[in-house]
């Protein structure tokens, strides 16, 4: 049991760790792609990944996504620069991506 323990809190770090590079990016108007979301954080440092997230029923982006930096310092200078600034016409929002809730499912009193 002791080895299940250890493995989950070093996963837990790896994304803590992964986490720390990666940013919550809000309020992207309707017309920024992954592209355009990548070369305005290119402003402040190496960009590993942008993603718009994609509404499947619409096609159409949910107003937000993120982006990886290749450093947490250039995430921290992301942050510091580049929250409230505009891109097409909105104010971002940038702020340290907090990794997903896990949904624990209750199958009785284990």
């Amino acid at each position: 049991m002791q080895t299940g323990i250890n493995f989950l809190s070093l996963q837990m770090e790896q994304e803590q760790e992964v986490n720390k590079k990666k940013l919550f990016v809000g309020n992207i108007s309707y017309g920024v792609t992954d592209e355009l979301l990548a070369e305005h954080f290119t402003q402040v440092g190496q960009v590993e990944s942008a993603k718009v997230i994609i509404d499947k029923m619409t096609g159409r982006s949910k107003g937000f996504g993120f982006v990886e930096m290749s450093t947490e310092d250039e995430a921290q200078k992301a942050i510091a620069e580049l929250d409230q600034k505009e891109l097409d016409g909105r104010e971002l929002n940038v702020n340290e991506a907090q990794p997903p809730k896990r949904h624990y499912e209750n199958r009785g009193n284990f």
